[in-house]
């Protein structure tokens, strides 16, 4: 699968101080403070900040292992190798991803109703996610392929 993305230019292969995903997994959780702060007067905008918090964690475990996600299709081949790498678990993200797609590009009013309890518990998977992807940033090595 990585190296699919890797050959359809939707992922790049990067090295040195580049792969280190540590300052992303800090805008994470920056971004999913925010979206705390925002819950009580913008739900939709509070669960677009955990889906965004989400997203930079799982890139921060992609660029550890020497991966960076490339403007041209880059949300879903962050959903793609990470359900690849990490397992249904990160699923998850997908779901938020479209969701998030929705909030963005609405095709009516309907497509901006988040409710609070939609965007908590957005929240609650972007934070037990990032939790994960901080156990498992330390243990990443650079990816190779088979």
């Amino acid at each position: 699968m990585i190296a699919n993305l890797i050959s359809q230019r939707h992922l790049e292969r990067i090295s040195g101080d580049a792969a280190n995903g540590t300052y992303l997994l800090q805008e994470a959780t920056q971004r999913l403070s925010g979206a705390r702060g925002a819950l009580q007067a913008d739900p939709a905008g509070a669960f677009a900040l955990a889906y965004d918090g989400l997203r930079q964690a799982v890139t921060a475990a992609l660029v550890q292992q020497g991966l960076r996600p490339r403007s041209e299709g880059g949300h879903i081949a962050i959903v793609e190798a990470a359900q690849a790498q990490f397992g249904d678990a990160f699923a998850q993200l997908n779901s938020m991803r479209r969701v998030r797609n929705q909030l963005e590009y609405p095709r009516n009013p309907s497509d901006l109703d988040i409710n609070r309890t939609d965007a908590e518990q957005a929240i609650a998977t972007a934070q037990r996610l990032i939790e994960a992807v901080e156990q498992l940033l330390p243990e990443l090595g650079i990816w190779q392929p088979n």
